[in-house]
């Protein structure tokens, strides 16, 4: 059989295009920010994952223009060879220093991160234990290692100590969690997680990349929010959300860090990070640094969100454990009714993620909404007025 006939025989995006609610690769014709020109209307935007607003920032924008100056466009290179540049060493020792860690190692994006870092240091007789909504970068890591795979149940303790009761003696085990889920915007249950790891002799990995400049002192992320930085092995987050540019990381023990750097395939086998997205990353970094009030900024919009789309009868899916964050779910049920809504609203001047199966169980689809530190109240009302219309004109 010829390989492509799958490809050939797949018929979904076309019917849900000629439906005309088809909602993905929609044109942005303008720089990421709270409005943007999408398709030549203007459009507020509250599917970013921009959390701080960084992307528009001056400083920000000037020291990627610096870089591409100072070093050109790209290293043509992977780091184990002619790719290191001094920014990039430089960005690494930060990273470690605001998150309180010995070494830090830079990936060429977050995806790349996650699969770098869980196949360097899952070997043969390991095994990694997942949160069943972990980002699929984490499952092509568990993939890519040598070790075995065991999933338990979403922010399920008890589930989570049946899976590590299963780990043979003698085995090496790493837990590895979402800080923020990205799709949920629900927090892990990160002080019974450590716990229940330190009880089987586990390691514990926390994905932050929706964490860092959203929780904890200073948007050092879901650990810091928890006071448990020093019991979290392994920091990854990324580049591409908090800190406005492209790239990942992991920060922990030096001699970890440096085995992943001698050991990751995709580290090793890829070009590094170009000089204008490390550039970027460490003034947003720095950015973040010198104002801690953006976080800050960023809940208060979080909570103002919240409690206008519940004083306006928005059902939204609740914040796990009571922590707030700039992601909050609006149940729309079923794929037909998600893609009505969202191309409804996506007319009315608002862009909004479509949440739908297998991102989600048949029948809880969703429209995540995101927020900004530099939304106003304003384009959120505004915002908040037309998801209303279309929610309430909408069966479900």
């Amino acid at each position: 059989m010829d390989i492509f006939q799958k490809c050939y025989g797949w018929k979904e995006a076309d019917e849900i295009r000629a439906a005309g609610i088809y909602p993905f690769f929609h044109r942005l014709e303008s720089r990421q920010d709270t409005e943007v020109m999408m398709e030549g209307r203007r459009r507020i935007m509250l599917g970013s994952n921009n959390y701080l607003g960084l992307t528009i920032c001056p400083e920000v924008v000037e020291a990627g223009v610096r870089a591409l100056e100072k070093y050109g466009t790209g290293c043509s290179g992977s780091r184990f060879l002619n790719g290191t540049l001094d920014l990039h060493i430089e960005l690494e020792q930060e990273i470690a220093q605001f998150l309180g860690k010995e070494a830090a190692l830079t990936f060429g994006t977050g995806f790349q991160s996650n699969a770098g870092i869980i196949s360097a240091l899952v070997g043969m007789h390991d095994y990694v234990v997942c949160d069943r909504e972990n980002h699929a970068s984490i499952y092509a890591g568990c993939k890519l290692s040598f070790g075995k795979l065991l999933r338990f149940k979403h922010n399920d303790m008890s589930d989570l100590a049946a899976c590590l009761d299963r780990v043979p003696p003698g085995c090496g085990a790493l837990v590895v969690v979402d800080g923020v889920f990205s799709m949920g915007g629900d927090v892990t249950n990160l002080p019974e997680v450590v716990r229940i790891a330190k009880a089987h002799g586990a390691r514990v990995m926390v994905d932050d990349a929706h964490g860092l400049g959203v929780l904890g002192a200073g948007g050092r992320g879901t650990a810091f929010h928890y006071g448990l930085e020093k019991d979290v092995d392994v920091f990854m987050g990324t580049f591409s959300k908090s800190l406005a540019s492209l790239g990942g990381y992991m920060a922990g023990d030096a001699k970890v860090v440096d085995y992943v750097r001698h050991h990751s395939r995709p580290f090793i086998f890829s070009a590094s990070l170009p000089p204008a997205n490390a550039a970027v990353a460490l003034a947003a970094l720095r950015h973040l640094e010198a104002h801690p009030e953006l976080p800050v900024r960023l809940k208060s919009l979080s909570e103002y969100a919240r409690a206008g789309f519940q004083a306006r009868g928005v059902r939204i899916r609740e914040s796990a454990l009571g922590v707030p964050t700039p992601i909050i779910p609006l149940y729309t049920y079923t794929t037909e009714a998600t893609l009505v809504a969202v191309k409804k609203i996506f007319e009315l001047g608002v862009y909004v993620n479509p949440v739908l199966p297998p991102a989600t169980p048949e029948g809880e689809a969703l429209l995540r909404t995101s927020f900004m530190a530099t939304h106003t109240e304003a384009q959120l009302d505004e915002a908040m007025d037309v998801i209303t219309r279309v929610m309430k004109d909408s069966p479900t």
